[in-house]
């Protein structure tokens, strides 16, 4: 795998993953992380949850660290359909480069600063902030999928159920322990070989009832395609997951329950084994993800912390300028 050092960028190296050329690799030097922790020091988490303007305070630090060149090359990577997906990872996360910062509520900060230096996040009515934080055992009894560590996750995409849109996502992982399997499953849309028997079936563009289960505190139905036109090239966007997706007639139903088993056998989807501190960020409408069965065992305990929003464009905020 070989890394570039592209002389635009500072502070990070890239390269392409080597089981998929569409998902970029960004590795922030140890340099780049001391820096940016050096400058937020003085910040804890709780603080950034209550003042959303700290959250930009800590994305601009971030970017410093990087002469201002990681922002742009993340937010051109995953507007880029050819790619649209980055994983990031740090060169070091020892206690010298972490300026005495708790190594949890560190990668909480840098999440929030990735995220605010490509858009803005949506609220999480699980959590009811700005991100979500999660965690996998290996016994559970919940109503999502997102928890059941035995089972195979299927390939989805995120924000289906809200009225919100969701342009990206970023998948962290905060930790883990005894855990075995669990890789991250994707599958970029224009890899998956079905995709013009689905887009062109007559019920590609219907509208469908979307719900929820209790634990999401989504009380409302909302209704959407699977299938959304780029605004440019007229290229094939999905917003799909099988959980949550509430057909009303025979025909849908039959239409979405071929298109899971065409997903679900998909030779194009590959796995991805995320290390403790990484995290995936992912254009929504392009990339579906899922998540491979853990290996049980009693002790199995993985934490992850996620974050869905839009783009600064789609906040609605030029909207509001004259109001």
């Amino acid at each position: 795998m070989t890394k570039t050092i592209n002389k635009g960028n500072v502070g990070f190296v890239t390269c392409s993953h080597p089981t998929n050329k569409r998902l970029q690799i960004v590795t922030l030097s140890k340099t780049t992380v001391n820096n940016f922790t050096e400058k937020i020091s003085n910040f804890d988490v709780q603080s950034v949850e209550y003042k959303p303007f700290l959250r930009f305070f800590v994305a601009n630090s971030l970017n410093q660290a990087t002469k201002n060149s990681l922002g742009n090359y993340l937010l051109k990577t995953i507007k880029d359909r050819s790619n649209g997906a980055v994983l990031l990872e740090c060169e070091s996360t020892d206690d010298a480069s972490l300026n005495g910062i708790d190594f949890i509520d560190f990668n909480i900060l840098l999440s929030t600063a990735v995220s605010h230096l490509i858009g803005v996040p949506n609220l999480d009515s699980m959590s009811g902030k700005f991100y979500a934080r999660f965690s996998v055992k290996n016994d559970d009894t919940s109503d999502s999928y997102l928890r059941q560590a035995h089972r195979r996750m299927e390939l989805h995409n995120d924000g289906t159920y809200v009225k919100e849109l969701t342009d990206w996502v970023i998948m962290h992982k905060m930790l883990e322990v005894n855990v075995e399997g669990g890789d991250s499953l994707l599958l970029h849309v224009d890899d998956w070989q079905d995709l013009d028997k689905f887009y062109q079936h007559p019920l590609a563009k219907e509208n469908l009832q979307w719900g929820s289960p209790a634990s999401k505190n989504i009380g409302y139905k909302t209704y959407h395609s699977i299938f959304l036109d780029e605004e440019v090239d007229g290229e094939p966007r999905m917003s799909f997951i099988d959980q949550f997706v509430e057909p009303l007639t025979m025909d849908q139903g039959i239409y979405l329950y071929e298109m899971g088993e065409s997903l679900e056998s998909e030779s194009n989807t590959f796995n991805i084994k995320l290390l403790e501190g990484s995290m995936l960020i992912i254009n929504n409408y392009i990339w579906l993800h899922g998540r491979d069965k853990f290996i049980a065992h009693k002790n199995l305990h993985r934490e992850l912390l996620r974050q869905r929003g839009v783009f600064v464009e789609n906040t609605g905020y030029d909207d509001n300028k004259n109001v």
